[in-house]
């Protein structure tokens, strides 16, 4: 099992990431760099843990993209046909589901005070964007509940994921 998240730790995504505290990016550029990390991530990562049977989890994928980028104005079906080309689409997508409140209350104990990506507009834009994804592989998790809870409801989406992807006769 590979374990990963985006934006990556790559040169691209360290430039994402310190856009956070440093101040953010063109929209422009920075979903130029979203899609070059990306991009590397699936050619260096991703698609060879794929393709030697590996399972992958990723904290994050194109569809954060396309809810903060699409909160920036542009288009997220766009964003989406751009990276499914070259980005394999997900067998299973998690949203951890929860109301701006409770949003904003976790941020504020986690580190005091939002980043310009977690203002409440911004992040009632993006809530919005995540619910207007429509596909088969989406699993809608209700966040707001305890955490044992929500482990709870990730496993019963995960499961028979797994189940179904060992070798028969396998336990």
């Amino acid at each position: 099992m590979i374990l990963s998240r985006e934006p990556t730790d790559g040169p691209y995504g360290l430039r994402l990431r310190e856009s956070a505290s440093t101040g953010r990016l063109s929209a422009e550029k920075e979903l130029e760099l979203f899609l070059q990390d990306r991009r590397e991530h699936v050619e260096t990562l991703i698609q060879p843990a794929l393709e030697g049977g590996e399972i992958v989890i990723l904290d994050r994928y194109y569809f954060s993209t396309m809810a903060y980028q699409g909160e920036r104005g542009f288009d997220p079906a766009e964003i989406r046909r751009v990276n499914e080309e070259f980005a394999p689409r997900p067998d299973l997508l998690l949203l951890l589901d929860l109301s701006l409140d409770t949003a904003l209350q976790r941020i504020g104990v986690r580190d005091g005070e939002g980043n310009e990506f977690e203002r409440r507009e911004s992040l009632q834009r993006c809530r919005d964007i995540f619910h207007s994804i429509e596909d088969d592989f989406l699993h809608v998790v209700n966040a707001e509940r305890k955490v044992e809870e929500i482990q709870a409801g990730i496993m019963a989406a995960v499961e028979p994921l797994l189940v179904s992807s060992r070798p028969q006769g396998s336990p």
